[in-house]
């Protein structure tokens, strides 16, 4: 079984068209998962939904006690881009040992519909925590990367390896 971890990000965000600001509702996963037909056992679970930007100390304290919880030797994490270099790092630190842990999410809100890079991400990332040994990895655009060889390059929007 892989446990899902949701806590928010671009990925799960919604279009106000009113005052065309971006906010949070519900998850897409569920939906995703399904449209994607996909046969892999998993378990979703809501950490929280913010914005990555908005992530401190609390939310980390949260991923972190809820990947040493689960049972599930292989995770799934959604979260907002701009901070999940970070993230995967504190995960790295906190020696979760046994468990492969892949961090993934979106430049495109899912809710956009076909322009969003969102379902693609997440496929890749279903494919990489089952095949990939235990560790912590970010993936994105098709790729994985060890968490303390990402970056995310703000002037094209992908990510990509750095050196050691």
């Amino acid at each position: 079984m892989i446990q899902v971890f949701v806590t928010g990000g671009t990925f799960d965000k919604e279009y106000n068209y009113i005052t065309g600001e971006l906010y949070f509702k519900d998850t897409h996963l569920s939906e995703m998962f399904q449209r994607g037909r996909c046969e892999v056992k998993i378990d979703i679970k809501t950490l929280m939904m913010v914005d990555s930007l908005e992530m401190g100390e609390d939310e980390h304290s949260i991923i972190v006690y809820n990947c040493r919880k689960t049972d599930a030797s292989r995770i799934l994490i959604t979260h907002g881009t701009d901070r999940m270099v970070d993230t995967a790092r504190m995960l790295a630190a906190a020696k979760i040992g046994g468990k492969t842990i892949v961090l993934t999410g979106a430049m495109i809100p899912y809710a956009f519909g076909m322009s969003s890079d969102g379902f693609f991400n997440l496929g890749s990332a279903l494919a990489f925590v089952q095949a990939l040994p235990p560790g912590v990895y970010v993936v994105m655009n098709g790729r994985y990367f060890h968490w303390d060889r990402v970056r995310k390059n703000k002037q094209t929007g992908t990510f990509e390896e750095t050196g050691v």
